[in-house]
């Protein structure tokens, strides 16, 4: 590019000089991470950390390591989700993630405050900072997969751990309104653009089920979800209810102990599309 200032990490152009491998952090010399998917939205409040919850108790379930990290350092709510209360520790080697009650390895910004309700008032680069010493300084011990909370929006954060950390796929989270559904199109094209395989895409809050006759609502008007899908060539595709059980077990810190993990059978197709890699 005719204005390129050759600072890659400051960029998300996908140009032809750019060796994406050198821009890789290597992870504490004592983790063992065998795969990484980060859970993306193009704005807040569609239920992206849920949906991370979900997909990282899914795979605890079927007897995979599983981890968290918890990138949404001014909106943390990984944490309270799992009933996660103490703050983590730190040894000679490293800060050693907190692990839920299922065996989730976590880290949050919210477990090294001492007061979980204190804001994060900081600027861009100290937050992309921090999110890369979860990776850099953490030690994940035997993780077979990795699930990274994103912040919405596609700015200094999502690039950051973009370019940085060996991402294996990213997996969408939208609702079904058509403005949402065109912000979602921003996410697809970022990571397009960072040549990362899009995994699949949650639609939540998709539908509501009425308990009398089982027949599924859509009280938000009709998905495109599945046109968007088709679009952008994104093989699988989840649809969450409504479901005050749901939000019970997340704002109760038991969302491991959930019954009907509604992403399980999600997680197993997006497993095989990693593995295929």
């Amino acid at each position: 590019m005719a204005d390129c200032n050759h600072d890659c990490s400051s960029c998300g152009e996908s140009c032809s000089s750019r060796d994406k491998k050198s821009l890789l952090k290597k992870p504490h010399e004592m983790s063992d991470i065998k795969k990484v998917i980060a859970v993306v939205s193009g704005k807040g409040g569609v239920g992206k950390s849920m949906t991370c919850a979900l997909l990282a108790s899914a795979a605890q379930n079927s007897g995979k390591v599983t981890a968290v990290m918890d990138a949404d350092i001014t909106g943390p709510s990984i944490p309270r989700m799992f009933g996660v209360t103490e703050r983590a520790m730190g040894s000679d080697n490293g800060i050693l993630p907190v692990v839920t009650e299922g065996g989730v390895q976590v880290m949050s910004m919210n477990v090294l405050l001492e007061n979980e309700a204190e804001p994060v008032v900081w600027r861009g680069s100290l937050i992309s900072g921090t999110v890369l010493q979860f990776w850099t300084d953490v030690i994940w011990t035997g993780v077979d997969i990795m699930f990274i909370d994103m912040p919405p929006g596609t700015g200094d954060v999502p690039l950051t751990v973009f370019q940085s950390i060996p991402i294996d796929g990213i997996v969408v989270v939208t609702t079904p309104q058509d403005l949402v559904g065109m912000i979602v199109q921003k996410a697809v094209n970022m990571a397009q653009m960072m040549n990362i395989p899009i995994l699949g895409i949650v639609e939540n809050m998709s539908y509501i089920e009425c308990p009398d006759c089982g027949r599924k609502i859509s009280i938000f008007g009709e998905s495109n979800v599945d046109a968007i899908a088709m679009e952008y060539g994104i093989p699988n595709v989840a649809k969450l209810p409504i479901d005050r059980n749901l939000t019970q077990a997340a704002d109760n810190g038991k969302i491991e102990q959930l019954e009907n993990n509604y992403l399980t059978e999600f997680f197993n197709k997006i497993m095989k599309k990693i593995n295929k890699k």
